[in-house]
């Protein structure tokens, strides 16, 4: 190579340093998508399925709440190690080969938990089924940014999120049906079933649209990511059957100082796991907090409608399932025009209006009782239902859309780590607060198990109204802007690219 060819080449580099990476348009974005759509609605329908189960396999295997918890926090704990790394990955592995792996992970999983003969062995399969999320739902914003021309992600974000959504539409419902029909163990065949699919959509129509840098392997970073986010999330979910004892402000102490470690070396190598530098981004990181208090109040209700509607209310998982299918449907269809309406009003109108409702449905929350009628939970579920899509939907475009291309997979991967790993911990805060509520109760003089529940889920409830008040005022300083995402400049070492 010339000199003159040598410093042309220099200042390409450099200059790309600069400059997002451009969509891939494809012909039918849809059809490519395809296969990563079925993993993460499988990975979603997963995650939102479990809830209504609890109270079977506490029976099964003899468990106590605080033990079966873990059935849903162990596998929000996977996604949460997982997730961190997939932007790092996504730079070494190809896109195509990472997701059928995990997919091939996920069915495993699946087969492991259908004959679980012990829990630990039931929840080693269900970590295996969160470690497969954790590298699909990140992985699927990601190549959205490639595949989508700009001015579409809203939409393309809108029909993602509908993908997500339908799950909780449909998770409870089915669940609770096999459980009448079969057994829990039902439906860890089902999800194999669909993993199957999953795998065939992939290897046929998925292209790799996110490029490969192959940057330097940061091993302490890796570890540090896997234990502060592990001692983290394991110390707030030993709470409720530990309390604060002395193993578990340890786990806590442990995951906060790794985690601040964590994040000062990825600010200061060369070649980070994941940039955090997104974050520096006021435009991305008020939404990306919106996000991850949005999700943790879902996920806190989710945890405890189910069963407050089985051991408060009396009824059967059947009934309890088809009960939550109307909020659902009404939820799916409010994510898709979410994703169509930022695209014309912009995120923050839609955010007061879902926090509205929001905060409405869960008041409604506080006055189902023992003996309530089941219109008054429908009219609940449903507002709260409604509400939810519009907070998330649009805060979740206005992140992504507010970052440089390049930056894309790792700011994808920084909002999902913080929704799984806040999510983790508000399931978590909600057994807590659950316990703590019947304990009260039975300290008052009660003597009701139902009303005991009914009491504790309460508390969960109003924990999760005060999420949505954070994400109110978090509102009132989102910036929006029409115009391209302000770059950020990014360090390329020249010399050795073109030794």
């Amino acid at each position: 190579m010339s000199v003159n060819q040598t410093t042309i080449r220099k200042n390409q580099l450099s200059d790309a340093a600069f400059v997002p990476e451009a969509p891939h348009h494809v012909d039918h974005p849809h059809k490519v998508m395809l296969g990563l759509y079925i993993s993460v609605f499988l990975g979603m329908l997963s995650e939102t399925s479990m809830n209504i189960t609890l109270p079977d396999l506490m029976a099964d295997f003899g468990i106590s709440s605080g033990t079966a918890q873990w059935m849903v926090v162990g596998y929000m704990l996977a996604i949460g190690v997982v997730l961190p790394c997939v932007g790092f990955m996504l730079k070494w592995i190809k896109a195509k080969t990472l997701v059928l792996f995990a997919l091939v992970c996920f069915l495993v999983g699946a087969v492991v938990c259908t004959v679980a003969p012990t829990f630990p062995i039931l929840l080693a399969g269900r970590i295996m089924q969160g470690v497969s999320t954790g590298i699909v739902l990140p992985t699927m914003y990601a190549a959205i940014m490639r595949v989508f021309p700009l001015h579409k992600i809203g939409a393309a974000n809108g029909v993602a999120g509908l993908v997500i959504m339908f799950a909780p539409v449909i998770g409870p419902t089915i669940a609770g049906a096999l459980i009448g029909a079969f057994s829990w163990r039902a439906i860890f065949a089902l999800f194999a079933v669909v993993a199957v699919i999953a795998i065939v959509c992939t290897a046929l129509f998925f292209v790799t649209p996110i490029e490969r840098t192959r940057p330097k392997v940061d091993v302490i970073s890796i570890l540090a990511s896997a234990i502060g986010f592990g001692c983290l999330v394991a110390g707030v979910s030993l709470i409720s059957d530990m309390g604060f004892s002395a193993a578990v402000i340890a786990l806590l102490v442990v995951g906060v100082v790794v985690l601040a470690f964590y994040a000062r070396r990825q600010l200061t190598i060369a070649t980070p796991l994941l940039d955090l530098r997104a974050l520096g981004v006021a435009a991305f990181r008020t939404p990306a907090i919106m996000i991850s208090c949005s999700f943790s109040c879902t996920l806190a209700f989710m945890y405890l409608v189910p069963q407050e509607l089985q051991r408060g209310m009396g009824l059967s998982s059947t009934v309890a399932g088809l009960l939550m299918l109307p909020g659902g449907v009404i939820n799916a269809l409010c994510t898709l025009a979410a994703g169509r309406l930022f695209d014309r009003y912009g995120a923050k109108r839609l955010v007061w209006i879902g926090s509205a409702l929001t905060v409405a449905g869960g008041a409604l929350f506080f006055m189902i009782g023992v003996s309530t009628p089941v219109a008054l939970f429908l009219a609940a579920h449903i507002i709260v239902m409604v509400g939810i899509p519009f907070i998330q939907q649009s805060a979740q475009s206005a992140a992504l859309k507010s970052l440089p291309g390049h930056m894309a997979a790792d700011g994808s991967t920084i909002m999902n780590t913080m929704q799984q790993v806040c999510g983790a911990i508000a399931t978590a805060v909600a057994t807590c607060l659950l316990g703590l509520g019947q304990t009260n109760y039975a300290a008052a003089g009660g003597a009701n198990p139902a009303q005991g529940f009914v009491d504790g889920s309460r508390y969960g409830y109003l924990f999760g109204m005060v999420l949505v008040v954070v994400v109110l005022a978090c509102s009132f300083l989102l910036k929006e802007s029409r115009a391209e995402p302000k770059l950020v400049p990014v360090h390329v070492d020249v010399e050795r690219l073109t030794a």
